[in-house]
This record gives structure tokens, sequence and C-alpha cells, in this order.
């Protein structure tokens, strides 16, 4: 079977555009690898944001020599159409998440990183935000939140909001969404929020103290900004911890560690999603594939939803228009999805 590649392609600097990449043959396939076609693609908006703009400060390792093209997309879902001769844990017809894929009509995938969906009450949309939903998954683990302690979500993007569900679920209580911006908020107490404030009013680390009987137990901080984490420090009880999310490109941070850590004994804890295990699952250090699968199976038993996050949808024939919305608008969508049937 040969197959004709369609890809979504930073070409520039603030430009996206759907190229065709070649024809596949399915015979040249490897033993462990697997096809998928595409049904729907999400936008991860920080790091293709960063990719499509030139930020040179992308790379978790080291600072980069910045070139385009760029190939991004790593969330999408679709339908296994050709196995590898090794392959054991999906099967031709399957509904799966792809993760590490691309933007692209056809994602050619080692078989560890395409994951069955369980069931068919799960939609290809929902089912493509798991894959991105698993960082904050991660975050929340490692701050190792007890039942009936207080959390705090400092940033509500597609990765704060689902930190706040997923704090939800594990019994955190209150669970305190933060943003400046008034409809993330609104969204915010629809994830799950008990309360949703702005950090740009007076007061607020008094309030949020207020709310939680003089600090916060678990933070995940997700604006990856030095304003922010100062001000989630602000918040915290003592013995307190902070997963760190947000990917922080701006080194400018200028926090008093000596009063703000150091004594009330606050755990900074690294949570970039690339600190996980690779091979076995732990107590809050689950593998990639594993977390995905308890996404799904939360989406599975009704115990959390995504279709709520989702704010467009669009044909990839678009990808120009809404990338350079990405690259230009602050106020861009929290969750955008290709759908790859409207080609």
């Amino acid at each position: 079977m040969k197959l004709n590649l369609k890809q979504i392609v930073f070409t520039k600097l603030n430009t996206a555009e759907l190229l065709d990449v070649g024809v596949y043959d399915t015979a040249l396939l490897g033993e462990y690898e697997v096809v998928v076609k595409t049904a729907v693609s999400n936008i991860s908006n920080g790091t293709e944001k960063a990719n499509i703009t030139g930020n040179p400060n992308i790379s978790i390792c080291e600072q980069e020599v910045f070139s385009f093209p760029r190939y991004l997309g790593y969330s999408s879902t679709g339908e296994v159409v050709a196995i590898g001769s090794g392959v054991t844990t999906v099967k031709v017809g399957d509904r799966v998440v792809v993760y590490e894929g691309f933007h692209k009509n056809y994602n050619i995938m080692p078989e560890r990183k395409v994951v069955k969906i369980p069931s068919d009450d799960i939609t290809y949309n929902q089912a493509c935000v798991s894959y991105i939903s698993v960082f904050p998954l991660a975050a929340v683990r490692k701050t190792e939140v007890e039942i009936g302690e207080s959390a705090l979500v400092m940033g509500l993007g597609i990765l704060g909001q689902c930190a706040v569900k997923y704090f939800k679920v594990a019994g955190a209580v209150p669970v305190i969404a933060v943003d400046p911006n008034p409809e993330r908020r609104e969204q915010a107490l629809k994830s799950g929020a008990d309360y949703a404030l702005d950090p740009t009013e007076q007061g607020f680390s008094d309030k949020v103290r207020a709310l939680t009987n003089g600090g916060v137990n678990a933070c995940v901080e997700v604006t990856g900004l030095g304003v922010g984490l100062n001000q989630a420090l602000d918040c915290m009880a003592k013995y307190g911890r902070v997963a760190l999310l947000g990917c922080t490109r701006d080194k400018n941070f200028t926090i008093d560690y000596y009063r703000k850590v150091h004594g009330p004994g606050i755990k900074l804890i690294g949570a970039h999603t690339a600190a996980r295990p690779f091979y076995e699952s732990a107590p809050a250090y689950f593998t990639t594939r594993d977390d995905i699968r308890s996404a799904l199976d939360l989406l599975r038993y009704g115990r959390i939803e995504f279709a709520d996050l989702i704010k467009e949808v669009h044909s990839p024939l678009d990808c120009y228009e809404v990338f350079y919305r990405l690259a230009t608008d602050k106020d861009f969508p929290i969750c955008v999805q290709f759908d790859w049937s409207k080609l």
C-alpha cells in the first residue's frame, strides 16, 4: 500500500504550510512499526508557539541553533492501517492515541508510541487531549497530594486546566485556579476548581491563605514565569510541594529562596514531562504509556472529561491562519485541533 503523505510544516518564522512530503510504501514498514491514519491532531500551544516564533530557548538540554523548517504536532489520534510483523499491542482497525508524532495525515510510529483507545465511547477529539494531559498528570503525581489537602494551579492554559481536573480526581480540596484572564478562570470553574482567582488583585496571597487555613499543600506551577513561581511560594503552607511544570524559557528569576523555600521547607520539584521513567512505573513516577492509559480510563469511566477544553476544530487546510494566530494572539484558545477528515 502506497500512501501520499501530507504534513503541516513550519517553513519560516510565523508561517505554517500544509505540504506534500512524499510517498510511503507500507512494504517498507519495520517489524515493530505501526502506520496510523490520523483522525485528529492537537496543537500544544506553548511548545508550538515557541517553535514557530523562533524562540531559541526551546531545548531542555542546551540552547540549540534555531532553523527552519520545523515539524511539530506530537499529540494525535487515528486508526491503525498497517502493522509490522512483530507488533502485538494493536491491530489493523484499532483506534489509537499517537504520542510524539506529527501534524500529518499518516504517522509511521514505533509500537511503543501508540496506545489503544479502550472504548468506542471515547471520541477521537477527547482522546487526542490525553497525551497533552499527562504532562500535568505527572506534575500532580509528583506533588504526592493526599485526599483532603489543598491545591493551587498557577496558569490556566490547557496544562493548567488539566491539572485542575486531576487535582480534583485525586481528592484535593479546595482546588484553587489562578490566572489573570477571566475567561480562563471561568473555564477552570467548569473544570472543577473550587475557586478561580486573579493573581493581579491586591491581597492575592492573603486570600489564598485564608481559603486554605494558612497555606497551600500542593501546587502545580504552569506559567513558567518568575513572577508566577514567586506568587505561588507566597501561598504555600509549611512543607508544601511545588511541581514546576511550565517551561521556564524566561531565565530572569529573582526569588528570596531563604525565606520562601529554605525556611518553610518547600519542595521544588522538576516536572517536565521528560523527567519520568521510560520502562517501568513507580509511585509518583509513571511512564508516559501508563499515564496515557490512566487518562483514557478516567475518560472511559466518566471521572474526567476533556470535551469542555476543546474550543476550535479546523481543517489542516487552514493551518496558515491558525498558526499565525497562535504566533501573534496572546489570547489564542486553550485547545485547538485539526480534523484530518476535512482534507
